[in-house]
């Protein structure tokens, strides 16, 4: 792939029945250059849908976890700026994504984050979701680390990438997403297996950092924000 300006990167786990609508917010989109979608081994045509929705496809060959995918997105996806976004994503909408990636472009911030319509409500109430996974940052911030990113635990990659963030000091705009949402994994896979994943999910996020480092990430992060970028007000129905 030739270099572009800036890169979508989204890894994707058999989420055949929720991506479509995420790339057709993203595909076609007039800030983003190129998407590719990263398929972690799904079983389910996850990559038969993307490209279909045109964007292109890496998959892997087996399901290796989130932050191996994003390793290998890296690797294959050469832009200057890298927006991350999962691939599950509901009330996208095209105002959203420019919002989260306009500050950087206009040189405003170095990275930006979202905060979700759904986010934990401690997190809202922070004001900042610090493992979310919808980013804008440079692409060269992760290229000379996808290495260590594979060392990483399956979802280590946000507070990896925190880390980095508050190391160099990267100014931060935190972008509210009141209409944007996620569904739980409880949702997705059932009550038992969905509760599962998430006691997974925080075991892979302390075994990457403590918990006492996880405080020290948001206040550091929060430290480094300007004030959020501007509100996405509600349109009338």
């Amino acid at each position: 792939m030739s270099r572009v300006r800036v890169g979508c990167l989204i890894p994707a786990y058999n989420e055949a029945a929720r991506i479509g609508r995420v790339l057709a917010v993203a595909a076609g989109h007039p800030l983003i250059d190129r998407v590719l979608v990263v398929d972690d081994g799904s079983t389910d045509g996850t990559a038969e849908v993307a490209r279909a929705a045109g964007a292109a496809v890496l998959a892997m060959p087996r399901n290796g976890g989130k932050t191996a995918a994003v390793a290998a997105g890296i690797e294959a996806l050469d832009c200057d700026w890298l927006l991350m976004l999962d691939s599950d994503l509901e009330g996208l909408d095209r105002e959203a994504l420019s919002a989260l990636l306009l500050p950087v472009l206009r040189g405003e911030a170095k990275v930006s984050i979202s905060l979700r319509g759904n986010a934990p409500l401690v997190w809202r109430l922070i004001g900042l979701d610090y493992i979310s996974g919808e980013r804008v940052l440079p692409r060269a911030q992760l290229a000379p680390r996808t290495e260590a990113l594979r060392a990483l635990p399956r979802f280590g990659i946000e507070v990896f990438l925190n880390r980095i963030w508050i190391a160099e000091q990267s100014r931060l705009a935190i972008v509210p997403w009141p209409r944007v949402s996620s569904p739980s994994k409880a949702r997705k896979r059932g009550l038992l297996r969905g509760l599962l994943a998430d006691l997974a999910m925080l075991a892979d996020i302390f075994r990457t950092i403590p918990a006492t480092e996880a405080a020290r990430q948001i206040l550091a992060l929060r430290r480094q924000s300007g004030r959020p970028a501007r509100r996405l007000e509600r349109r009338p129905a």
